[in-house]
């Protein structure tokens, strides 16, 4: 199972507004793209789609920009995911072949056990989560000098 590039521009993007949610304040696409390393066109088209959704939202004017459409602990991977590639992409990552063989039937049903299992850890985090690994991440790699 792959994350398309797509998928995880759009997870970064939602991961940088995440970070930001606690101030109320929009971040704008240039800001985004230059932190998360993202072409600001394509960041553009992603977060419209996700805007669609309801995942993020926009606000005009000279301080606008886009922020979480919800609180970052009510926001699933999955759910990202989904909004971006569609549902039933999102569920037909990556097949095995039709093979009518006691073999192939038995590839289908590891990849299927795999995918749900892949499917429930999605579900399972949120961008809260990813925002308190990382905290949990800089905290253990500060260093202390005596």
């Amino acid at each position: 199972m792959q994350l398309s590039c797509k998928c995880e521009y759009a997870l970064l993007a939602l991961f940088e507004l995440a970070q930001h949610y606690d101030t109320g304040e929009p971040l704008q696409i240039k800001q985004i793209a230059t932190k998360q390393d993202i072409p600001e066109r394509y960041l553009e088209q992603l977060l419209a789609i996700l805007r669609r959704q309801g995942i993020v939202r926009s606000q005009r004017g000279a301080k606008g920009g886009y922020l979480l459409g919800r609180e970052p602990w009510n926001i699933c991977l999955q759910e990202a995911i989904e909004a971006i590639e569609g549902a039933e992409a999102a569920k037909q990552r990556a097949t095995t072949s039709d093979s009518g063989t006691a073999e192939g039937k038995i590839l289908r049903e590891t990849w299927q056990e795999a995918r749900l299992a892949a499917d429930a850890i999605l579900k399972k985090y949120t961008l809260q989560d990813l925002c308190d690994l990382r905290a949990q991440q800089q905290r253990a790699n500060v260093m202390y000098y005596i």
